[in-house]
């Protein structure tokens, strides 16, 4: 038995000691894959291929591993436009890329601003006379507004192309709270604050209404003046005006009646769009498939095309997503993050700083606390400039007025200086149930607020003035900045919405200009040289290995259980989930952003897909599921 007993934990010990090893090697081995890089060798000659299977935005978001692999939602695929921009910059000056081409058949889009970057990046190749194709299964506004800077647009038998222009519905649940017995206690200031309308409305104000149409009619002649300049064949007044003989008269062929119009060139499948990209760069070396042809994709490409590094650095804090309370982002603008990453920033040897905004707002607090932490370089001396994306409205307004200078263009979205503050009270549904509030107070504030037994007229009247003070706030911060009176800066305050052009001219916007431009004048402040003499650093966390990894994890999940549609009616289909997604948003919102808010619900929101779609995982995300 002795003997026995020593060999059986002689094998014990063997297991263990397997055991471990093959931990650690598993360990090293998914090191291995995190840590990974796309090599720069896999550059070759041929053609930039960008297949454009996301959202172009500002800021990537970060995924946060854990969720993501219990739920097993999909990632949104997020583009940064400064790195998209960047590699088909470089594109145009490397000898080894032939042609520039756009895979946009899952393109979702993105902000105005963004899409006139990446167009102005394009016409730049093909000033290098290196041609830019593109492909697509339907062209939607975004996508037809890159394809219209294209040398040439196919389009596939089964696609088409529909111009819808931008506006839309917001969702108005005023009647709803009122069937469910819900007071929302709405404290504002701003005729055009209409952020709280949804609460307490069942359709948009008139003020609201005249507003979204400055706006909205604006950004149209934007997006077709851009168009009509990039494509002057298009026929864009037929394709936005009378859609629907144009397609009749094409015998519901849409791909027909895109090639009618003018919005595409050549109707073909991929096969025969990638036949016809090999004439241009090349066969595929490494694939004997129909419709190769020679390629570098992006990833690679980005490895091997760093930014460059050379002069002085001039930093650059991104402000992306909603301003809310504390750590959260990047993809959110979290205040306590971004205050942090400043002022651990403020001690470096940075020539200038450039406050890259693209928000519609949202926590005045977080607002604030990104200000302060702004105006503690201007105290220094460093010069700061402000560069407005496609949004930087509400709160994104707040943040700019820390700088000595303010950047945007025409089709940026700005101003809407407003405060509003949004609290429910379920007494009516409370009593309903015979649930009822009872009490003795010692104060008008004792046990308020009171989410069961309501608000009392003393509280009613204390937030509202908090509210109004915070709007004095909003507006003493603007009059500073801009050199105004606070009269005068209420006069375009008011929660009032400005396109980009409009607000230069009513003096909330210095000059036009992106990024490259805010650069250069904060470079000139500084005293630096024409020139290479300066570089960029983005202030920030640098993306972790793990957002691409769970990426392709989970996205080769999908690819086995739910793949989308890409005609139109897929995308019609994708508009209505996201307006699903809307209606919760809306809610939380409602419920759960306490505190005063500076947010902007008139800007137009990109139709994108959602964040993720629910696929079939293992009996633990399916158990949390059901106990969510």
């Amino acid at each position: 038995m002795a003997f026995a007993k020593s060999v059986w934990k002689l094998l014990v010990g063997i297991k263990d000691g397997l055991v471990l090893v093959f931990m650690l090697l598993f360990f090293f081995a998914l090191y291995g894959i995190l840590t990974a890089r796309p090599s720069p060798a896999q550059v070759q000659a041929g053609a930039l291929l960008l297949d454009l299977d996301g959202h172009i935005v500002e800021e990537k978001s970060r995924i946060d591993p854990f969720a993501a692999l219990l739920s097993g939602a999909v990632p949104a695929t997020e583009f940064d436009v400064q790195e998209l921009v960047g590699a088909i910059d470089a594109a145009a000056d490397d000898e080894r890329i032939k042609a520039v081409v756009l895979d946009l058949t899952t393109f979702t889009g993105g902000g105005q601003v963004h899409m006139q970057d990446v167009g102005a990046a394009l016409d730049r190749v093909r000033a290098a006379k290196k041609p830019v194709l593109t492909y697509a299964m339907a062209y939607t506004d975004d996508s037809m507004m890159l394809a219209a800077h294209a040398s040439e647009v196919w389009v596939d038998p089964l696609g088409g192309a529909v111009i819808a222009g931008p506006g839309g519905s917001n969702l108005y649940f005023g009647q709803l709270l009122e069937n469910l017995e819900v007071n929302a206690h709405v404290f504002k200031v701003g005729t055009y604050k209409s952020a709280v309308e949804p609460y307490i409305r069942d359709s948009m104000s008139e003020p609201a209404r005249e507003n979204a149409q400055a706006l909205l009619g604006a950004l149209w002649e934007e997006w077709q003046a851009n168009v009509k300049k990039a494509r002057p064949k298009l026929d864009l007044a037929r394709v936005t005006q009378d859609p629907v003989s144009l397609v009749e008269a094409s015998g519901g062929d849409l791909a027909t009646a895109a090639m009618r119009a003018g919005m595409v060139d050549r109707i073909g499948n991929r096969v025969a769009f990638g036949e016809h990209v090999a004439q241009l760069v090349g066969e595929d070396p490494y694939s004997s498939l129909p419709g190769a042809f020679a390629h570098t994709e992006y990833e690679p490409w980005l490895a091997d095309n760093p930014a460059p590094v050379a002069g002085k650095a001039i930093g650059v804090i991104t402000i992306a997503g909603t301003i809310v309370d504390g750590d959260a982002g990047p993809g959110s603008a979290g205040g306590e993050r971004i205050a942090r990453l400043l002022d651990e920033a403020l001690d470096d040897d940075l020539a200038g700083l450039i406050v890259r905004v693209d928000s519609p707002g949202g926590s005045v607090t977080a607002s604030e606390e990104i200000r302060a932490a702004i105006q503690r370089y201007r105290d220094k001396g460093t010069p700061v400039a402000v560069s407005m994306a496609n949004l930087a409205a509400s709160g994104g307004y707040w943040v700019s007025t820390s700088s000595d200078r303010i950047f945007a263009e025409p089709e940026t979205i700005t101003g809407s200086i407003g405060i509003f503050a949004v609290l429910p009270t379920f007494e009516r549904l409370a009593a309903k149930y015979g649930v009822n509030s009872d009490g003795v107070r010692t104060t008008p504030l004792s046990g308020q607020p009171d989410l069961i037994g309501g608000l009392t007229p003393e509280v009613e009247r204390l937030l509202q003035a908090t509210i109004n003070n915070g709007y004095n706030d909003f507006l003493t911060r603007v009059a500073q900045s801009r050199s105004m009176a606070p009269a005068a800066v209420d006069k375009i305050a008011q929660g009032r919405v400005w396109d980009g052009g409009t607000a230069r001219q009513i003096g909330l916007v210095d000059q036009f200009g992106g990024l490259p431009d805010a650069a250069a004048w904060v470079a000139g402040k500084a005293g630096i040289a024409q020139g290479n003499d300066y570089h960029l650093v983005f202030l920030g966390d640098a993306e972790t290995p793990y957002d691409n990894l769970l990426r392709t994890l989970l996205l080769t999940q999908e690819s086995d259980t739910a793949a989308r549609g890409q005609d139109l009616f897929a995308m019609a289909a994708q508009r209505q989930e996201a307006a699903l997604f809307q209606a919760r948003d809306e809610a939380i919102r409602l419920i759960g952003y306490p505190g005063m808010q500076a947010y902007c619900l008139a800007c137009p929101k990109p139709v994108a897909a959602p964040s993720g779609q629910a696929l079939p995982g293992g009996w633990l995300a399916q158990v949390l599921a059901r106990l969510d």
